[in-house]
């Protein structure tokens, strides 16, 4: 029995997503849950499980091709012994019915209209993918024009990176005219990388993770006034209170007590005494958020994601060191739904534990601040006692915070970090848990 692997519906406002890597080839055995390719959503990049054991007979879809939730992307023959398996890959505008997993069906479903359709043009039929025709439609390239460039795809076809040198060449010329056919790919022979070596320098396509990065930054530097103050925190007593709590906290919760906890549920106690810097801004209106969700910038290979703590208010320090530790392990192991991925009202970024000192983030869209947390370092500082002044040794964090100054100003910003400073240091650690 065939079953059809479609785009599966990764959240509530996810309505479309991106190959980005097939774990597996035409032909291979799947066993059940065994990760079959990579997608990426606007929010999140995950790994898709097979839904059944069985060969995978076809693959309808290429890295780079964004494809609608439900599409079809491939098909897994669940008997064995009557696998047939398919060398090419079908066109996009034959892709089946919507959802997750399901039978094949016995008649085929009515054709999704791509921009530009397959046509026959001088006795050649060519496909193009969702995203060539995207390139093609934000250029003016009309259908005659496109039949023109030539692929170095699997079979001819045109890749992204085919339409973009392209037009490179398109646009050197006063008038376009059409490039020089490349060589034919040799039957059998892998598909170029998306890479093209001009000289002495590697020119590489980036990958999905880092596009939204780039985005999303340049859309914060471009929507947001920033402004930063910075103050130190005097961290002895977490310290102290980890070193010496830290085993038994190991032993009944099974992973280590960090700084991370003691820094969100002091900013949270902040953030419910000042609501401006718990905000956001729409258009020329506030919007006061009622719950307090902080989102933690956890680094992964390649890239940064931001999964967030909802309802901060309603944890107590254990729920929030569960709640961090759950995060990060599912973050880092590509587990997060990209609803974790969204509704944060402030954000943490912890730059300490690359041993940074300091740092100037930038704020996390549609938040109006984020905190920077630098690393704890030992250094002398002044001691102010009943009977004098003293220098002494301790435990120093620089932290710094970023915020929009369209709502809040100097003033607001600096007694907010002074309010997260305070309740660190006056942090009553022996009821904690």
């Amino acid at each position: 029995m065939i079953l059809d692997v479609v785009m599966p519906k990764m959240g509530e406002s996810i309505t479309e997503g991106t190959i980005i890597e097939w774990r597996k080839k035409v032909g291979d055995t799947i066993e059940l849950d065994e990760i079959l390719l990579e997608i990426g959503t606007d929010k999140v990049d995950s790994e898709i499980p097979s839904p059944s054991p069985g060969i995978l007979v076809e693959i309808l879809a290429e890295p780079n091709d964004v494809l609608d939730v439900g599409a079809v992307i491939a098909r897994i023959e669940t008997d064995v012994d009557s696998a047939v398996v398919k060398e090419t890959k079908a066109p996009i505008e034959e892709l089946g019915p919507k959802s997750v997993v399901q039978d094949k069906l016995p008649e085929a479903p009515k054709p999704v209209q791509p921009e530009f359709a397959p046509q026959q043009v001088s006795g050649e039929k060519k496909f193009f993918t969702p995203v060539v025709n995207k390139v093609a439609a934000e250029n003016n390239i009309g259908f005659e024009e496109l039949m023109t460039v030539p692929g170095t795809g699997k079979g001819g076809r045109v890749t992204k990176l085919d339409i973009l040198k392209y037009l490179g060449m398109r646009s050197a010329a006063p008038t376009p005219t059409s490039p020089a056919p490349s060589p034919p790919t040799p039957s059998g022979a892998s598909p170029q990388p998306d890479s093209i070596f001009t000289g002495s320098e590697n020119r590489v396509e980036m990958d999905h993770m880092r596009k939204l990065i780039a985005d999303h930054m340049r859309k914060s530097i471009d929507t947001s006034a920033h402004v930063y103050v910075m103050t130190e925190v005097d961290m002895s007593a977490v310290i102290n209170y980890v070193n010496a709590q830290g085993d038994a906290f190991t032993d009944r919760e099974g992973y280590k007590l960090t700084y991370t906890p003691f820094i969100i549920h002091a900013c949270v106690k902040a953030l419910n005494s000042h609501p401006d810097m718990n905000a956001s801004i729409d258009g020329s209106a506030i919007v006061y958020h009622k719950n307090v969700n902080v989102g933690m910038a956890v680094a992964v290979d390649k890239g940064l994601m931001v999964p967030v703590l909802a309802k901060c208010e309603e944890l107590n320090f254990l729920g929030i060191c569960r709640k961090v530790r759950d995060l990060a392990v599912r973050t880092r192991n590509k587990q997060l739904v990209p609803d974790e991925l969204q509704g944060s009202t402030f954000s943490i970024s912890n730059f300490g534990v690359f041993n940074m000192t300091f740092g100037t983030p930038i704020i996390n869209q549609p938040n109006v601040g984020i905190l920077g947390v630098g690393a704890v370092k030992k250094r002398p500082v002044v001691i102010e006692t009943g009977e004098g002044d003293t220098i002494g040794i301790k435990s120093m964090m620089y932290l710094s915070l970023g915020f929009d100054h369209r709502l809040v100003d100097g003033a607001g910003g600096s007694l907010f970090t002074e309010s997260v400073r305070q309740n660190i240091e006056n942090m009553d650690l022996q009821s904690l848990i």
